[in-house]
């Protein structure tokens, strides 16, 4: 007689299991995609010519994607099966419906507390894919494709991936609190990489509140582009935009967190991501 069994993987609840190779090649991808983002910074281009100025990022807008894809492709080669993709599927059509609810008025985002939830539950792997299929799904919904969507999505995925990195013995109350901290946190954190991939195309900045340039200035030292890059943000972003962020994903991880946290986490056992299922012939 054939006995059906199942043997726990090492990676057990993870929908998207991250080897050592997946690992690496995931790092070497946000390296790359963080250089993306703060080329203004390290980059320096002679003030004289303003073509080389835009240079950089439009090499970058087609470079990114190409690592997203890769990074996806090496994740699902890893070990995405049906069950795990027909979850994918669900959460990133919800984050896609939910998106338009908010369309980021005043900062209202209700996509991202589902993929830091999503990440939490089914791990750093599971994380960076949906938070990279529900930012493209929901652009293609809102018609929000433009060369902002590669960038989005890349932080998209860190949020996903970050937050299946937190620590997992945190459980009840505390975990509540340690998920809306680190919500609030990377609200924050996705409106500066956001400013700052667009910044430098942002030119002439007059603020009648602030006497000074705001403008990214070729050539100039990394500290003054830096201060004027952060005032720039505090003034245009932070204190709107990114609080009215920090404030839906808060309100949003406290109400329907632990109901969802539950309601994946009782998906999650009953789908086995984390078994192989295996058959012993115990015939006399």
């Amino acid at each position: 007689m054939s006995i059906l069994r199942t043997s726990a993987r090492p990676s057990e609840g993870q929908a998207v299991r991250v080897g050592r190779r997946s690992a690496v090649v995931l790092t070497l991808a946000s390296v790359a995609g963080l250089m993306m983002f703060v080329w203004p910074l390290l980059v320096q281009v002679e003030p004289q010519d303003v073509a080389d100025r835009t240079d950089a990022p439009f090499v970058f807008m087609v470079i990114l994607p190409v690592i997203i894809a890769v990074v996806l492709a090496e994740l699902s080669e890893g070990g995405m099966d049906a069950k795990a993709l027909a979850m994918l599927g669900v959460l990133s059509a919800v984050n896609a419906a939910l998106r338009p609810l908010g369309a980021g008025t005043a900062g209202i985002e209700v996509i991202f507390f589902l993929i830091v939830i999503a990440g939490r539950v089914f791990g750093p792997g599971f994380g960076f894919v949906l938070g990279c299929t529900s930012l493209f799904a929901s652009a293609l919904l809102t018609a929000g494709v433009g060369p902002w969507l590669p960038f989005q999505m890349m932080c998209a995925a860190w949020i996903g991936m970050f937050a299946g990195l937190l620590p997992r013995r945190v459980t009840g109350r505390a975990e509540i609190a340690m998920l809306v901290g680190y919500g609030i946190v990377v609200a924050y954190g996705f409106g500066f990489l956001m400013n700052l991939w667009n910044w430098p195309f942002v030119t002439g900045i007059d603020l009648s509140y602030y006497s000074g340039d705001l403008s990214y200035v070729p050539g100039a030292p990394v500290l003054e582009n830096l201060h004027r890059f952060v005032v720039y943000t505090v003034l245009t972003s932070t204190a709107g935009w990114d609080t009215g962020r920090a404030i839906t994903n808060a309100v949003a991880l406290v109400v329907l967190g632990p109901a969802l946290l539950a309601t994946l986490r009782r998906a999650s056992r009953r789908a086995s991501f984390g078994s192989v299922a295996t058959f012993r012939d115990e015939t006399p």
